[in-house]
């Protein structure tokens, strides 16, 4: 069998950590005095800590110098790991380690493709860290989605060409970024969002191996 890269986005996508990022956002923003909702967060996902920050001010119509933002990122970051401490497997969503465990049957490279710069610790607390072939995170690259370096990374690092890579994405960003990388799409989440995505399921729960076969056929070789 041809290998094929399976890159997927961390945050929403393997595990419930977005949960946590909205918090510490709803924190900053509510000490700014900025109305921040779940409809609001849906603009932060994919996207850098930073650019995270610069929509949250514009939500707010606020200026800031850039002492201040770096000091409100700081704090952000810092409530952020403090929801992580006792983090464990159980954070992992519903479905998908059978995905995980299949293609690691076929023997198929996986690639974390994320903006998040603790991917890393978050992969090693959910015991799940050495599933993966390649991880590039917030920390490897400098462009955000829907730019798709991070994505082309990773698919140098598993040493495939980008059109022999399928991305899972829960973000409209994300979604992007894989499809002008000339990728396989998959949206993880609402379909009327994701509607760029090659396919779409509203989780893993709902996707089978036979998804997966059917994928590396539709591949190039």
């Amino acid at each position: 069998m041809s290998k094929k890269g399976f890159i997927f986005d961390l945050d929403g996508v393997i595990v419930d950590t977005a949960k946590y990022h909205y918090l510490a956002w709803q924190k900053i923003a509510e000490k700014l005095g900025i109305e921040f909702t779940p409809h609001h967060n849906e603009k932060l996902k994919g996207v850098s800590r930073v650019r995270s920050l610069e929509i949250i001010l514009e939500l707010g119509k606020i200026t800031a110098t850039e002492q201040e933002k770096q000091l409100w990122l700081t704090q952000k970051n810092d409530d952020y790991l403090s929801y992580l401490t006792d983090i464990d497997s159980s954070e992992i969503l519903p479905g998908v380690m059978p995905i995980l465990s299949h293609l690691e049957t076929l023997k198929q490279p996986i690639a974390l493709g994320s903006a998040s710069k603790n991917a890393r610790p978050i992969l090693e607390k959910t015991g799940i860290i050495d599933l993966f072939d390649a991880i590039v995170d917030g920390n490897d690259v400098s462009q955000a989605k829907p730019d798709p370096e991070v994505f082309l990374v990773a698919a140098r690092k598993l040493n495939l060409a980008p059109e022999d890579c399928i991305v899972f994405e829960d973000s409209e960003a994300g979604i992007q970024a894989a499809n002008i990388a000339g990728m396989i799409s998959v949206g993880i989440g609402d379909a009327k969002v994701l509607h760029e995505a090659a396919f779409n399921f509203p989780d893993f729960t709902h996707m089978d191996t036979a998804f997966i076969d059917g994928l590396l056929k539709k591949v190039k070789a």
